[in-house]
């Protein structure tokens, strides 16, 4: 059986990057194709793999690197890759790559990071964050976003089996898509992660894209005036507006590898998560370094996070969040680095790869024998 997988973007690492990238430990011999490639952006994560890109890659960089000149080019190109000559294709979707063409003879399996939010359930807050108003060319981006709504909702129906990475997800891709799902959670990587059960240093963490949607300035203007002690970690367009509203507890770190970043983990007093996701790894690898999450109580992180290990906020805002972390730390004792361990092994490599390889040779099985 030839198989090929299939991703929205190679320009960053996140985590549907890191899915992807333990989705190719599983299918070596596997091409992944992509709509835009960065070899730089990813870290050299994809450096060994054969990617194989749109006509879109061909683009100045310039144009490349803010996808929102190409949203217009982006279904039309990912209709244009041709996996004729393969017999299972996996897509690993949070936009596009569900999309695909195939013919009846390829086994076509979605795996869904989420349904893409910009024009469904945030589609409201896209615009107001883009300030996309009611000038001609707001009209125009409105008029697009309405052309890609109906395009994506059209395209749900090629993939022939869904796969969830959370009961979040699944319940929207029931809504939006009209299709049921199996949840297979994200795996993490917890080989390469040690928990510590020492006492933390005097520190909290965030560990994130700094773009606007991931909810960050709530969280500093609190600390900003808590005075405590805050790291962040990541990289992104909003970096700069952040900084400048961050005083002197608060210390921006830049994009750090893997290794420093579980470092950093095991030394703070907990990760804070406070955007709503449709799972979210960082906070499993938080767990995995025996470390508590204080999360924003909406999204994926429902199904990872428990009471013995995190505590959660209700409204994404300074007074919701200053009760959170004034709970944890009167009740610190209580979360303990064994239990959140624990949490985190629940999520691992190799039930997430025993998971997809059974699901792929069952529906393989199924699709082949009614051709």
């Amino acid at each position: 059986m030839k198989i090929a997988i299939v991703h929205d973007f190679l320009t960053k690492i996140g985590g549907a990057e890191k899915v992807l990238l333990e989705i190719t430990k599983i299918f070596p011999d596997a091409p992944i194709f992509s709509l835009l490639y960065d070899q730089e952006g990813t870290k050299g994560y994809f450096s060994e793999k054969n990617v194989i890109t749109s006509y879109l890659n061909k683009y100045p960089r310039s144009i490349v690197k803010s996808k929102k000149f190409l949203l217009s080019k982006f279904p039309q190109a990912i209709e244009s890759f041709d996996f004729s000559e393969y017999d299972i294709v996996i897509s690993s979707s949070n936009s596009y790559a569900h999309g695909i063409l195939t013919k009846p003879s390829t086994l076509h399996i979605c795996y869904s990071h989420s349904p893409m939010r910009f024009v469904w359930d945030w589609y409201h807050e896209y615009l107001s964050e883009n300030k996309i108003g009611l000038s001609p060319i707001g009209l125009y981006i409105r008029k697009l976003l309405h052309d890609i709504r109906i395009w994506d909702f059209v395209a749900a129906d090629r993939a022939d089996y869904w796969l969830a990475n959370s009961r979040n997800s699944a319940d929207r891709i029931k809504k939006y898509y009209k299709k049921a799902s199996t949840i297979i959670y994200p795996p993490v990587n917890l080989e390469s992660i040690s928990p510590s059960f020492d006492l933390p240093d005097d520190y909290y963490l965030i560990v994130s894209r700094l773009e606007p949607y991931k909810k960050i300035d709530f969280v500093i203007d609190t600390f900003n005036k808590n005075r405590k002690n805050l790291v962040i970690i990541g990289e992104g367009s909003d970096k700069s507006r952040l900084k400048k509203l961050a005083k002197d507890s608060i210390e921006f770190l830049g994009w750090q590898s893997d290794q420093s970043v579980h470092e950093y983990m095991k030394n703070a007093k907990a990760l804070i998560f406070p955007g709503e996701e449709d799972f979210g790894i960082t906070p499993i690898e938080s767990l995995a370094s025996g470390r508590p999450v204080i999360a924003y109580g909406k999204g994926g992180v429902k199904e990872s996070i428990t009471a013995k290990t995190g505590v959660f906020f209700s409204e994404q805002n300074e007074d919701s969040l200053n009760v959170a972390v004034r709970e944890l730390e009167k009740n610190y004792i209580n979360f303990s680095p064994h239990e959140c361990r624990n949490q985190a092994e629940k999520f691992s490599n190799a039930i997430f790869t025993k998971q997809l390889m059974e699901f792929v040779e069952e529906k393989q099985k199924e699709y082949f024998d009614e051709k």
